[in-house]
């Protein structure tokens, strides 16, 4: 079995070697010019990359199986061996308990020589050194035994976590197969055509980032005008919370896989989870914009603003549970994830069901990592 789990070990750390070859290839051609050639290529390579990834998942998840098995035997062998050491122990005691109570002269008066009662005193030390590592050996026993079973938690543990990682992995390798997909079909493999979907990306890009910017403006003079940032309702400082259950970032603040990177540098995070799952508000904060939208090709959101110049972003919605100018506390729900290519709200820039998260700070784009409580 051991030998079976370092066969394993092996064949992860070629997988990673592979996986690191497609990165770094990703990684070169990110530096030639943006083409429809060059974007097809970036995701080949990361569809390879992450069905690499998926077998590696793989063999780890069979890996910690095996550990897991050699871990029950040994459970099972510790308990024997427990087992026997007090059968052993009760043996010594019974023998050391025959003489308890008796001085050596006592013990001296029931034997005819000195040789007999020498050996009996040598027979006596020897069942009471035993015993000493009789007791000793037990403990040790059951303290392995103790290790084994936390060991094997672990591993459990570890497993569950893996296995819902390789879900999540293959979720994203059908993402990069659709996004390739589409791309191809809006383009009609087209190099000139892919210039001008590039150039209309960009535009809707913009258009939506100034509106973020100027909602946010707007509503931040009016708040300031009427001294709403003195109420406690506009949180400040401290930390935010996070607004699913989810934690699996797909995509990270100015992620250079994005796959969308072509257009425009991602200023948030990414955070899979079903569509139509619940949002709350990552803070209390006043509703600056509740974008609702009909069509697939719109963008949903809602731009939350709070204490310190901050303001939160919630993108790719599928419905919306508030309104407008009104205050929110934290943990409200405040809407639903969407973004599922061709579903209402999802806007251009998606590949699967997700939340995408922006946090900014006097209207610049920060980590949304560095805010958000760790609480997993």
């Amino acid at each position: 079995m051991n030998q079976q789990i370092a066969e394993k070990k092996s064949k992860i750390k070629q997988l990673e070697e592979s996986i690191a070859a497609y990165k770094k290839k990703i990684d070169q051609k990110r530096l030639e010019a943006v083409s429809l050639s060059n974007q097809i290529a970036i995701i080949d390579n990361r569809v390879s990359q992450v069905e690499l990834d998926i077998e590696a998942t793989g063999e780890k998840l069979a890996s910690l199986t095996l550990e897991i098995d050699a871990l029950t035997l040994g459970i099972k062998d510790k308990e024997k061996v427990i087992k026997k050491q007090k059968l052993i122990l009760a043996e010594l005691i019974r023998a050391y308990h025959e003489q308890d109570g008796k001085n050596y002269i006592e013990i001296a008066a029931t034997y005819n020589s000195f040789s007999d009662f020498y050996g009996k005193m040598q027979y006596l030390q020897t069942v009471q050194n035993d015993l000493a590592q009789s007791v000793n050996s037990l403990r040790d026993a059951r303290q392995d035994l103790s290790d084994k079973k936390q060991q094997t938690e672990e591993r459990k543990k570890s497993y569950l976590v893996l296995n819902e990682e390789l879900g999540q992995k293959k979720d994203e390798f059908n993402e990069q197969a659709n996004l390739k997909q589409n791309l191809l079909t809006q383009t009609y493999s087209s190099e000139l055509k892919f210039k001008t979907l590039l150039a209309n990306l960009k535009n809707q890009y913009q258009a939506i980032e100034s509106e973020i910017t100027s909602v946010e403006q707007q509503v931040r003079k009016k708040l300031e005008s009427q001294k709403q940032f003195e109420k406690p309702e506009l949180e400040s400082g401290g930390k935010f919370s996070w607004p699913t259950q989810s934690r699996y970032i797909t995509a990270g603040f100015y992620d250079p896989d994005y796959p969308f990177r072509y257009v425009f540098e991602h200023p948030g995070i990414d955070i899979r989870a079903a569509q139509g799952t619940a949002i709350k508000a990552i803070g209390s904060g006043y509703v600056a914009r509740a974008k609702k939208c009909t069509l697939a090709s719109c963008y949903s959101y809602i731009t939350l603003v709070h204490g310190d110049g901050l303001s939160t972003v919630y993108g790719h919605l599928s419905g919306i549970a508030i309104t407008e100018d009104q205050f929110v506390a934290r943990g409200d729900i405040i809407g639903y994830t969407g973004g599922t290519p061709g579903t209402a709200g999802a806007g251009p820039f998606v590949t699967g069901p997700h939340l995408h998260l922006e946090i900014r700070k006097n209207g610049i784009p920060v980590n949304p990592l560095n805010y958000l409580v760790r609480d997993w």
